[in-house]
């Protein structure tokens, strides 16, 4: 299961930066000047969890493999560059927090809020185009009777005023309705999407809220939306570093976790997504699925067949597997559970499937 991150925000704010402290590698140019990114970046970032290397402490595989998340790194504005944001799933957008007179900025000007509402009023504008458009197709669906084209259109033109007001589509008060979805479902509205905000800072602000940092956690606040900051040198400079060098490092700035580590978990959680585990001499491996989904289309991520074939599946909680030290021990201390088609699987869960096709 794919779940794609789209980084925005304006230049010179640490996008570039912050990307190449994600994937690892200095793929994506930073420069001090507007736009110099520009094409989208993509980079597949695993998921950072413990367990996973606490799970192989046990059965020592020849690999361990983690969740992934996608992150791409939207090249600026316009319908071009729109169009990679609307393919993503959360939106991280990341908002300059620092001052730094060797740094220009495009506004000329520190500013998060101003910044943050310059992009959210291009995605907005963006989502009117779109919806203009299926209002426009609506329209002749419903004079034409077809099936469910007069609540759409209803809907839509709802939508289309909200929008009008400056308003984005996650505040519509019918955003969880069939009818919205549907819609939101077919045109991925951009202004819809879950979005996380990265606040960047520079090195001596990371264990204080600067004014900057405030303000934005309190513009999220009045979303529901979640704020990360960081300080993306430092990100960049953590490359390289083995585990305990980097948890030093980032001890003596006063930080308990990479702010990059919490940005990739909160964009895992945002989803709804958990992970269960297979644990073989082979591998150690996550599997994301949605929270909520049951056994046979948990294992649908391992292949198909699995699903289409399912009998039962051999559960073991990931703290009774470490506590008793593996599957033969929680086996003989009753701890394995045989589970059938209703079996809601849990974040955690050690699983092995049984199946025949």
């Amino acid at each position: 299961m794919g779940l794609s991150v789209g980084i925005v925000g304006l230049p010179n704010v640490g996008k570039s930066t912050t990307f190449n402290a994600l994937t690892k590698a200095s793929n994506a140019e930073a420069a001090n000047y507007p736009f110099c990114t520009i094409e989208p970046n993509k980079a597949i970032v695993p998921v950072p969890d413990p367990r996973l290397d606490e799970l192989a402490k046990i059965v020592k595989p020849n690999k361990i493999q983690h969740s992934v998340i996608e992150f791409v790194d939207i090249a600026g504005l316009g319908n071009k560059f729109l169009s990679n944001i609307r393919e993503t799933e959360v939106i991280l957008h990341m908002v300059r927090c620092f001052e730094d007179s060797n740094v220009t900025h495009v506004e000329n000007s520190v500013d998060p809020i101003r910044d943050i509402e310059i992009i959210e009023t291009e995605l907005i504008l963006a989502d009117i185009e779109q919806l203009a458009k299926k209002i426009e197709k609506l329209t002749k669906e419903a004079k034409a009777n077809v099936k469910g084209a007069k609540e759409s259109l209803e809907c839509a033109k709802a939508l289309a005023d909200h929008l009008d007001s400056g308003k984005s589509a996650a505040s519509f008060s019918e955003f969880d309705s069939d009818v919205f979805n549907a819609l939101n479902k077919e045109l991925r509205l951009l202004s819809a999407k879950e979005v996380i905000y990265g606040a960047n800072v520079n090195e001596d602000e990371i264990s204080i809220d600067n004014e900057y940092v405030k303000k934005v956690k309190e513009y999220a606040k009045e979303r529901g939306a979640e704020v990360i900051k960081l300080c993306a040198k430092i990100e960049e400079e953590l490359i390289g570093l083995d585990d305990a060098e980097a948890k030093e490092m980032l001890e003596s700035l006063g930080a308990s976790e990479s702010g990059l580590e919490s940005i990739i978990r909160t964009a895992f959680a945002k989803l709804g997504l958990i992970s269960y585990f297979t644990a073989g001499v082979v591998e150690v491996r996550a599997w994301t699925i949605h929270k909520g989904w049951k056994a046979p289309k948990a294992a649908s991520v391992i292949h198909n067949d699995f699903e289409r074939g399912f009998i039962r599946a051999e559960v073991i909680s990931y703290d009774d597997y470490i506590a008793c030290g593996g599957e033969a021990k929680a086996k003989e201390a009753g701890k394995m559970r045989l589970e059938g088609k209703d079996y809601i699987v849990n974040d955690g869960d050690v699983m092995h499937f049984r199946f025949n096709v």
